[in-house]
């Protein structure tokens, strides 16, 4: 360390600042320590794993300690107490984001055995034990995503812009509150609609993929409603107004002057729906059913979707357990995957689409 460097960190001490690089090198050292700690206790005998969660957490709480202690001797009270609260509020969002990096980091170890080509381009029949793949399963989530869209982004986007451009009296506030009903219903409910809906007209014990599609747009619509209506209500009025004010009608104002306004928030809004249903399990448990076999047709027989792909693989362990469990983390990987693609699709189309700011 040179003279000058040495005499500014004793200038910082001096006058009753830690200096700035003490935080960073107090964080590492809390962590090194609570990762040696806890690989001791897996030598020991004491924990039959690693606990990386357990590790981090214990280096932040140290790390905090330590901190507090350190700048209440040379910072005094009133700094300790403000270093204090912001390691509260850091280690707030790191235990808020360590589930996720559990679950990832589970899913990545357990799923990557059988994430190969033979996965993405085998189907489950006259599989019973080692082999097989998903392909019937993604085939069916991609069809029944696809047309459940279709379905509800026209209905949702329609209600939003009535609600924003044309709602008033009791119509509007009715309509709003059962958008914020169909918000709150478990999943399973839209699947029981969609088997009751298509039981009365194709008989007791059907199971179609259009009765999945069905159960996944009642769920989509809420959503689409009320992420499209924000991103309505967000269009300045002095756009609308000076449309009307050039005599443009106001369809004609909804349609080239508040949709392109806010187009990017709408799609980010839909692809966001999309990516909260193409998980869901119970709907289409209920009303498409499940099998083993490629189906293309959405009216005709069962169709296999991811999450019910993993759910059968784990409930349905067959002759070799070990198989059925690599495949249903294979199509867990697959499904986190595909949901991650989508957010991020979302992202660029937001970006892509925004509005350009001119000076």
């Amino acid at each position: 360390m040179t003279q000058a460097s040495s005499t500014s960190i004793q200038n910082a001490y001096s006058s009753g600042r830690l200096g700035s690089s003490v935080p960073a090198l107090l964080l590492l050292t809390t962590m090194a320590v609570s990762a040696v700690l806890f690989l001791f206790l897996q030598l020991a005998g004491t924990t039959e794993r690693y606990n990386i969660v357990g590790a981090v957490l214990l280096g932040i709480v140290l790390y905090g300690v330590i901190l507090y202690i350190a700048s209440r001797l040379v910072e005094g009270s009133r700094r300790a107490m403000d270093r204090l609260v912001t390691t509260l509020v850091a280690t707030a969002f790191v235990i808020a984001l360590l589930p996720l990096i559990s679950v990832m980091f589970t899913v990545l170890a357990n799923g990557s055995a059988r994430f190969d080509l033979q996965f993405f381009t085998y189907s489950m029949r006259n599989i019973v034990g080692v082999g097989g793949g998903a392909l019937h399963a993604i085939v069916g989530t991609v069809l029944m995503t696809l047309v459940a869209s279709l379905i509800s982004v026209p209905i949702g986007l329609m209600t939003s812009i009535y609600l924003v451009e044309y709602g008033r009296g009791p119509l509007a506030r009715a309509i709003t509150f059962f958008v914020d009903v169909m918000t709150g219903i478990p999943s399973i409910v839209a699947g029981l609609f969609a088997y009751a809906l298509f039981a009365i007209i194709f008989g007791p014990g059907v199971r179609l993929g259009i009765a999945g599609a069905v159960a996944l747009s009642v769920l989509m619509i809420p959503v689409v409603v009320r992420s499209s209506e924000e991103m309505l209500r967000l269009v300045p009025n002095e756009l609308r107004e000076a449309a009307y004010a050039l005599g443009v009608p106001r369809w004609l104002t909804i349609l080239k002057v508040v949709l392109p306004t806010s187009i990017a928030g709408i799609t980010t809004g839909v692809m966001l729906a999309v990516a909260r249903v193409i998980g869901e399990t119970a709907p289409l448990l209920v009303a498409a059913g499940f099998t083993s076999n490629m189906n293309y047709d959405l009216f005709d027989g069962r169709m296999q979707s991811l999450p019910v792909f993993v759910y059968s693989s784990y409930v349905s362990q067959g002759t070799d357990a070990q198989a059925s469990l690599d495949r249903a983390w294979a199509g867990a990987l697959t499904l986190i995957l595909i949901v991650m693609l989508l957010n991020l699709l979302a992202r660029l189309i937001a970006r892509y689409f925004a509005p350009k700011l001119g000076r």
